[in-house]
């Protein structure tokens, strides 16, 4: 619905849904049809049935739905006889999303709280809600890092969903200038504007998510304010232009509808740009180390180095003059003979970090990769019929949500199979050394080390990008592969050349 309204309400080029009465009617039955479709106790699904999603879908439609509201209201063009169970209805999933909350911290769904109650507060004039904006704020900023920027998506800093937190926070600071969103959304910024690539391309297998969105609202809305943030926005609107953002045209049925919005009201609050700023990489010389999220980023000369230690030592170097991408290495991934998927791409607080002058160290076990576990039909059947008789009870479903999460996304590392790997930056060489060790019993039948490759599930993170043919990967031969099986340990290390912006083949060191 909110796409409708904006469409029916806005003067943009080219709009001719502008003041049609189809289009007012067409947004209202939308809504008429979302108070329909709620739970009892203000929840929606977005997977499967009687999930009673928490902000993923109830947050996100109340927000649309609150909006649409105020569109059509500021025109007097919201039909009375609809309006007392229209705010029943978000009366009720704002106090769903008040109470609850989910299992596995996702820092952007805590954000998307904090907006859609503020905005039902704002129509609906009522105390309790505001204390519920309170609330739910509160909840957010345990997840935020002030210190570097970032906020938490499962066990790390995600950058395509944070921007996405800082679209939401940024909707709220329109209509409330609480100063706590505009520091937050700053710091945000700060962090998120190093990840804007020289290429065009943003984010993606350096977060925790390995997301590749970039939620454009919240950068215009602060952009008069901060000028970094106009300059991020400004990038990646080319980078859309241009096929490097993921487009809300290809995205599946329960993304594009709220990513259409996304586009339209980013267009409506273009920001005045005040200032000038650079990117990270359009800066002079600096190195930069997060030690919370250790990241390990490197500007030097035409050189613009990104490492996630806390991912495992992946690796993203770019030429700056070029905006080439010279290296896009994800770790090690490879299967063993007994079946299992093991990678070092795996965020895991146990892994040591250790950095010094233009070179940094990452080393720990193994994790397994738990992207096998699907359902068969028959599994599905059983599963939908459980929900459905079973489903109705909130606590009951929230707990089945929680295992869900766990099998698809969790891991424990396998403590048989280690690995270091270092990365070093010369004047003529990127110089990356991987050092595997088998401990136990496990043995590998293939082995790759480096190139693009997503572990975790997350939907936002399962696109292609034009920039996967820049990258490329080393498989172990048959002979390194048994040179690692009867020696329990292998050296490996690959290079980049600087000057030249190629790379060497692997090489076998020990």
């Amino acid at each position: 619905s909110l796409s409708l309204a904006l469409a029916y309400t806005q003067n943009m080029p080219g709009n001719i849904f502008k003041d049609q009465e189809k289009m007012r009617e067409w947004t209202i039955a939308g809504m008429k049809y979302w108070a329909k479709i709620q739970h009892r106790d203000g929840s929606y699904d977005e997977f499967y049935p009687n999930e009673r999603g928490w902000t993923g879908p109830t947050g996100f439609l109340l927000y649309g739905m609150m909006r649409s509201y105020m569109l059509l209201n500021e025109r007097g063009d919201f039909p009375e006889t609809f309006r007392d169970e229209f705010f029943s209805a978000a009366r009720r999933s704002a106090n769903y999303i008040i109470k609850y909350d989910e299992h596995g911290v996702l820092a952007n769904h805590h954000a998307m709280a904090v907006l859609p109650v503020f905005y039902t507060y704002h129509v609906l004039q009522d105390p309790s809600l505001l204390e519920g904006y309170e609330k739910k704020l509160a909840d957010f900023m345990q997840y935020h890092h002030e210190k570097e920027g970032w906020s938490l998506e499962y066990d790390g800093a995600d950058i395509g969903y944070l921007s996405a937190t800082v679209s939401f926070l940024g909707k709220v600071y329109k209509l409330n200038r609480d100063e706590r969103l505009r520091k937050v959304m700053e710091e945000a910024t700060e962090f998120l504007s190093y990840f804007v690539y020289p290429n065009g391309f943003y984010a993606g297998s350096m977060g925790s998510r390995q997301t590749l969105h970039f939620y454009s609202h919240g950068c215009e809305i602060l952009a008069p304010e901060m000028p970094l943030a106009g300059r991020v926005a400004d990038a990646l609107l080319v980078s859309l232009k241009e096929g490097k953002i993921v487009p809300a045209a290809i995205q599946s049925d329960r993304y594009f509808l709220y990513r259409i919005p996304e586009h339209l009201e980013s267009y409506l609050d273009f920001g005045e740009r005040r200032g000038e700023a650079k990117l990270p990489y359009e800066r002079a010389d600096f190195q930069k180390v997060f030690p919370e999220s250790r990241f390990f980023i490197r500007k030097r000369g035409p050189i613009y180095l990104l490492g996630n230690a806390a991912k495992g030592g992946v690796i993203k170097l770019f030429d700056v003059e070029s905006k080439k991408l010279l290296l896009n290495d994800c770790g090690i991934i490879g299967e063993t003979t007994q079946g299992d998927v093991l990678t070092s791409q795996w965020v895991n607080n146990e892994y040591s970090f250790e950095h010094s002058g233009d070179s940094f160290a990452v080393s720990g076990a193994l994790n397994p990769v738990p992207m096998s576990k699907t359902f068969t039909p028959l599994k599905r059947i059983v599963f939908v019929l459980f929900m459905l008789l079973f489903g109705w009870h909130t606590r009951l479903a929230y707990y089945i949500k929680g295992i869900i999460r766990k099998i698809l996304v969790f891991t424990k590392a396998k403590k048989d199979v280690t690995f270091r790997r270092e990365v070093a930056l010369s004047d003529q060489l990127l110089r990356v050394r991987d050092s595997i060790e088998l401990k136990g019993n496990t043995t590998f039948s293939s082995l790759q080390i480096g190139d693009e490759f997503f572990v975790r599930y997350v939907p936002q993170s399962a696109y292609f990008q034009s920039q996967e043919f820049d990258a490329k990967g080393f498989f172990l031969s048959e002979e390194q592969l048994a040179m690692l099986n009867e020696k329990k340990s292998i050296v490996l290390e690959h290079t980049v050349d600087l000057k030249r912006g190629t790379m060497g083949n692997l090489i076998v060191i020990s």
